[in-house]
């Protein structure tokens, strides 16, 4: 009797056992399968990017070990939305480093390509909106979108005479210029959003060639903005070295603060590793180095790619401890004192699996699951650096921008 019961017992286990793994694998197969058709959420599962829902795509991180594709963020948080009318050297946006260079762009006629790939998609999908043509591009953004701001930094070899004042007058854009004379020269707060708006000065354009300013009224990059070190010394960890042509990171004479995070050589198979934990902890680093500061503008390349939150995250964390003392801007209430700050929903992610089966090549899809939603009153950063060096003749320019 005894031996039955023990062999009955053992029966018994193996049934439970078989029943709870039989289970869990049909709530496997439920979870994998859970969302679909615009459904899924950040680090869900997804086949396509059209079962992700608005702003997210879907990609996988092999160089994490993440071959599995899940929903990752798209877009990102606009601040001014949220914790409004604050001067402009309050908030942190996302620069596109390179923003020209892009895979699979055809050669302009007559032009070649002088730099490594850094981004992916056109520069309109980087604004979000209808495209016509690089600079073009950002006058009918900015005429669309009349409460919008556009920086635009550029690494500047235009020797021609008022040759680069010129470019921005035949694409229409110097009726939104933010006057030389009214920029901050001693480290002060800008005006705010909300008065720049009011005012029209909603393109601020910044040159790396000192006489620009005096003679073209082109602000001189390094007189306003602090810049860490780019390339391979931007994302080494625990270091954060200040650019030869920038004032120290501590400097308190510029208010406005960017910071470089790419490596010299891009690899876009490497930009998710590089947009996940390190990217957080070197914005950390260089808060440090900065005197407590925190970047205004974020540079990096391939900016889509993630192992899920990516540099959108980032962002939100770092406007969420600067405009309201919260772990996130999306904790920030507008109105309430600094520290308030409200309960959010974590994303549940529901596949971690590295399982390779089924995964995509790598690459982030970029395809309609991409929300082009406009939030009103937003506000653009977007970081141009014009290849000028091969565009010598004014001729050659008129070419390219015509």
């Amino acid at each position: 009797m005894a031996c039955f019961m023990d062999h009955y017992s053992l029966c018994r286990a193996h049934a439970t056992q078989f029943f709870f793994l039989l289970l869990m694998f049909s709530l496997s197969i439920v979870n994998s399968t859970a969302c679909s058709n615009g459904n899924c959420q950040v680090l869900d599962s997804c086949a396509a990017a059209t079962d992700c829902g608005p702003g997210l795509y879907c990609g996988n991180c092999p160089a994490l070990g993440k071959n599995r594709p899940i929903c990752t963020r798209g877009q990102a948080t606009i601040p001014t939305t949220i914790i409004g009318d604050l001067p402009f050297n309050k908030y942190s946006w996302l620069v596109t480093h390179n923003s020209f260079s892009i895979v699979d762009t055809p050669a302009l006629p007559g032009v070649q390509r002088l730099t490594f790939y850094n981004q992916e998609d056109p520069v309109t999908n980087q604004l979000r909106q209808p495209a016509i043509n690089t600079l073009r591009e950002v006058e009918a953004f900015l005429s669309q979108y009349p409460t919008e701001i556009v920086t635009i930094i550029i690494e500047d070899y235009v020797q021609t005479p008022k040759g680069l004042t010129s470019l921005f007058v035949r694409a229409g854009l110097d009726k939104y210029f933010f006057p030389v004379s009214k920029m901050p020269k001693k480290g002060e707060d800008w005006p705010t959003v909300t008065e720049m708006v009011q005012k029209n000065y909603r393109l601020l354009v910044f040159s790396s060639v000192a006489s620009k300013e005096a003679e073209e009224g082109i602000a001189y990059q390094w007189r306003y903005i602090l810049e860490n070190e780019s390339g391979d010394p931007g994302v080494k960890a625990g270091s954060c070295p200040h650019r030869k042509e920038s004032q120290p990171l501590n400097s308190r004479k510029a208010s406005l603060f960017l910071q470089n995070y790419f490596p010299t050589y891009p690899v876009e198979e490497d930009a998710c590793k590089e947009h996940s934990t390190p990217l957080a902890e070197m914005v950390g680093t260089c808060y440090k180095a900065a005197g407590n500061l925190l970047p205004n503008f974020l540079a990096v390349n391939f900016y889509m790619r993630s192992d899920g939150g990516g540099v959108f995250d980032v962002l939100d964390k770092m406007n969420g401890q600067t405009l309201c003392g919260c772990s996130t801007v999306l904790a920030c209430q507008s109105g309430a004192p600094f520290g308030s700050c409200k309960n959010i929903a974590v994303p549940r992610g529901s596949q971690t699996n590295n399982n390779s089966a089924g995964s995509f090549s790598g690459s982030v899809q970029f395809s309609r699951s991409a929300s082009a939603v406009h939030s009103p009153n937003c506000m653009v950063f977007y970081s141009f650096y014009l290849p000028l060096v091969v565009f010598s003749l004014m001729s050659v320019i008129d070419k390219i921008w015509v």
